[in-house]
């Protein structure tokens, strides 16, 4: 579930994003909210007048709190809507150690990596020259927004299922990330499962 406000370039709107689908959508008014269905399915949600329901600040890509979750589920509720908002609070940037790497079997220059990232563990297919079984590794998981904007989704790769990404200290936009491509290896120091960074 992901959050977008910009009250400056497009109004006092919050636009709240359960799941991204293309393709055909309907909608439902009812007060300032706007309920957005594909194929009978509640999949985002536009609630106009927004910082008098809820306490956002920001703009661009808001990080969900609880008590943001809880004003907007009220907003949805108030205006006569039944859904049941279902957030999920816990990290999306973690170490994660490489158990597995094996060649793609229809890409030459991919890699499909099992990893284990502390409660679960997530098949991610990698296309960096320097993934290695054994190492430590921070991991996007689904839901992820990455610093340039991008959802990190399910998908798959050349016919691969891959849940999350395997980061590079550039994609991640941290302070002097080298040129050359590459994940970045973390060193033994990191618990697997740990979050990255305080989110």
């Amino acid at each position: 579930m992901n959050l977008f406000y910009n009250k400056e370039a497009v109004g006092d709107v919050a636009f709240l994003q359960i799941e991204t689908i293309n393709g055909e959508f309907n909608y439902e008014t009812k007060g300032d909210v706007v309920e957005i269905k594909h194929e009978n399915k509640v999949v985002g949600y536009n609630i106009f007048n927004a910082s008098k329901k809820a306490d956002i600040v920001g703009n661009g890509h808001i990080k969900l709190t609880e008590a943001l979750v809880e004003a907007l589920q009220k907003a949805i509720k108030n205006d006569g809507f039944t859904f049941e908002l279902n957030a999920d609070f816990s990290p999306k940037f973690v170490v994660g150690y490489v158990e597995t790497k094996e060649k793609h079997p229809d890409a030459d220059k991919l890699s499909v990596l099992r990893i284990d990232v502390g409660n679960e563990q997530l098949q991610i297919v990698c296309g960096a020259p320097n993934i290695e079984a054994g190492q430590k590794v921070v991991v996007a998981k689904v839901g992820a927004v990455m610093p340039s904007g991008m959802v990190i989704k399910d998908a798959e790769l050349r016919g691969v299922p891959s849940s999350g990404m395997v980061c590079s200290m550039k994609e991640l936009n941290l302070p002097n990330a080298p040129e050359e491509k590459g994940i970045m290896v973390l060193t033994d120091d990191y618990t697997v499962g740990q979050a990255f960074f305080e989110e």
